[in-house]
């Protein structure tokens, strides 16, 4: 049995590119076993059970009629629909991702995972933030605002060309790691140059961490930030 279960990829952040990053960086890169799948329904307190890290890599959209289907070619004509988005997480699968972390498992959420927050209050109290969007890719530099956690260790600030997440951060400011910073001075809506990017903290039994790059490979194969990736699992599991 695996590690680590990750539930990964959408409409916009595909399988594919994700389990090609995180399969270098975690499973060649440190020796994590993990079971990738994109099936929403695994995500259930019975499959966690057999699990030490839940590993979410995805938003919480699901478009059940497409994406707009009133442009596409065909003869007889498909039928034309609203595109538009629903959330997905229910809330047996909320408080299962928070049983699961509160009895000692483990949680690693990525860039677009504050997506899933507004739709179950459970998973945004484990997660710690929700959306509040993004502009488009951009360069940001993710400069470490703590270097005395496993987590950082040895890593310094570096630079992504990547989607720049902006969220509202519930949890305590001591557990921020390292925050986005747009060095160009482009803000984005109301919200600033300057949002929390990396933190992590104890939560019940068990340890979380969120990390916000990763729009791209790139930006998740950039080494300062594959360090990072790798020193949280090692941390999330106990062995740093």
């Amino acid at each position: 049995m695996a590690t680590a279960f990750a539930l990964v990829g959408d409409r916009y952040h595909t399988s594919d590119y994700i389990r090609t990053a995180l399969g270098r960086t975690l499973v060649q890169g440190i020796g994590l076993s993990v079971d990738f799948t994109d099936e929403l329904t695994l995500l259930n307190a019975h499959h966690l059970s057999s699990y030490r890290l839940l590993i979410v890599f995805r938003d919480g959209m699901l478009w059940p009629a497409g994406y707009g289907l009133e442009a596409a070619v065909s003869e007889p004509p498909v039928e034309a629909k609203e595109s538009r988005p629903v959330q997905w997480i229910t809330e047996a699968q909320g408080r299962a991702v928070r049983s699961f972390v509160e009895a000692g498992g483990a949680a690693l959420f990525y860039h677009n995972s504050t997506y899933i927050a507004p739709g179950s209050s459970d998973f945004r109290h484990v997660l710690g933030a929700a959306t509040q969007g993004h502009p488009p890719v951009r360069p940001y530099r993710v400069h470490i605002t703590r270097t005395d956690h496993p987590i950082t260790r040895g890593v310094e600030d570096f630079v992504v060309e990547d989607e720049q997440h902006f969220m509202q951060y519930d949890k305590a400011p001591a557990h921020v790691l390292a925050v986005s910073i747009n060095d160009d001075g482009h803000t984005w809506q109301d919200l600033g140059t300057t949002c929390e990017a990396a933190w992590a903290y104890e939560y019940g039994a068990g340890r979380v961490c969120y990390l916000a790059p990763g729009h791209t490979i790139a930006a998740l194969w950039n080494p300062a930030y594959e360090k990072l990736q790798q020193n949280a699992v090692r941390w999330l599991l106990g062995d740093a």
